[in-house]
């Protein structure tokens, strides 16, 4: 579990393909990488991951094939710039919602709107995620923890603090660059409920 408060920012160093269709993926953060351990969960761009290998400036992670298909890291390249956070230990602040690491599905920046030091931006998302998304509710938009500001079909917007540009991958990413989606946990519970309580017969809840 996560908050979706972007601790650090690394690097992509290196990915490397397996004969199973699977990806191992090296992360350079000098500060963050000597005080991992192995096994512990990190969310990479929103994606919980488990480190399996560590040396004193980079980490690696296995990424499966299902991930690779629901992810960016299908296309992941050395050099590109990766949000990160380690998993929520008890006692910590949750700064901004739950963020469980699971990625629904990958968007796409659609417009980026400045207005002084903040700036607007419009992300497109698959049509199966709009029931999900109500305004001034909550998004990780590469596991970073947003707040909707309008909601369209198909697009949301987001505004986007200065502090948040400065420290996370939105401020280096450009109109059509693609991003991890994940939306918020409590509205994936209610859509659900309500879909069970739907398809119950009448005869089955007396």
């Amino acid at each position: 579990m996560f908050t979706g408060i972007i601790q650090n920012t690394g690097v992509i160093t290196a990915t490397s393909r397996d004969a199973e269709g699977g990806l191992t993926l090296t992360v350079q953060q000098n500060d963050l990488a000597p005080t991992l351990i192995i096994g512990e969960s990190v969310a990479v761009n929103g994606v919980c991951l488990t480190v399996v290998a560590k040396d004193t400036a980079t980490f690696q992670f296995q990424v499966g094939p299902e991930t690779l298909r629901k992810t960016t890291f299908a296309t992941a390249r050395p050099g590109e710039l990766v949000n990160l956070e380690r998993a929520l230990r008890v006692g910590d602040p949750i700064g901004g919602h739950f963020v469980c690491g699971h990625v629904d599905a990958v968007g796409e920046i659609e417009q980026k709107i400045p207005q002084g030091d903040w700036h607007t931006f419009w992300f497109r998302c698959p049509d199966e995620l709009d029931p999900l998304l109500v305004t001034k509710g909550s998004i990780a938009v590469d596991g970073i923890s947003l707040t909707l500001v309008d909601v369209e079909p198909g697009r949301f917007s987001i505004m986007i603090i200065p502090h948040t540009l400065s420290h996370t991958t939105l401020g280096v990413k450009s109109v059509g660059a693609k991003v991890n989606l994940e939306t918020d946990l409590l509205a994936r519970h209610v859509q659900k409920l309500l879909a069970t309580h739907r398809h119950v017969s009448p005869s089955a809840s007396s």
